[in-house]
């Protein structure tokens, strides 16, 4: 049982509450100058600390103007096909077609790292926008863009290897 709640925690224009119990929640609608009756942070989202450190690192304010899901979700799209191309260059048309009709060897390590860094700073816009306009999906994306950027990584190394053989 909860006890009644003080002066402060009242909505107003509420009647008060019983004082033997029952329900604790003030069945009126709140008036048009009570303002928001939900308690938010500021700029009205609350953030946890892990947002607020992923958001200090990517050196991300508030909510930029012209920043939407939709520009996120179009960001995160444009980032995994530019992936998605490098990765097909590098293992299908690279390795077997290339060859196949006499397109210059050793040209895939220097396509690879050009392509490979581009992805990886796309990859790195898109969790900035899915954090920018705070969106709910934005650590399972996240997370697959950082999967990404690790292996897009790895890749570089070898690359990079290669060349210097």
């Amino acid at each position: 049982m909860q006890p009644a709640p003080t002066e402060e925690e009242r909505v107003p224009d509420a009647p008060p509450a019983p004082a033997g119990g029952g329900c604790p929640v003030a069945h009126v609608a709140p008036s048009a100058t009570a303002g928001c009756p939900v308690v938010s942070g500021p700029g009205g989202i609350r953030r946890s600390p892990a947002d607020l450190v992923v958001r200090r690192l990517l050196r991300i304010r508030e909510r930029p103007a012209g920043f939407t899901a939709a520009a996120a979700y179009g960001s995160f799209r444009r980032s995994m096909l530019i992936s998605a191309v490098r990765c097909t260059l590098t293992y299908v048309v690279f390795p077997f077609v290339a060859p196949a009709v006499g397109f210059a060897a050793g040209v895939g390590p220097v396509v690879g790292i050009v392509i490979g860094s581009f992805a990886i700073v796309c990859d790195v816009f898109t969790i900035r926008r899915f954090f920018a306009v705070d969106h709910r999906w934005r650590w399972p994306v996240s997370t697959i863009a950082f999967c990404v950027i690790c292996l897009l990584a790895v890749l570089l190394v070898q690359d990079v290897s290669h060349l210097l053989r």
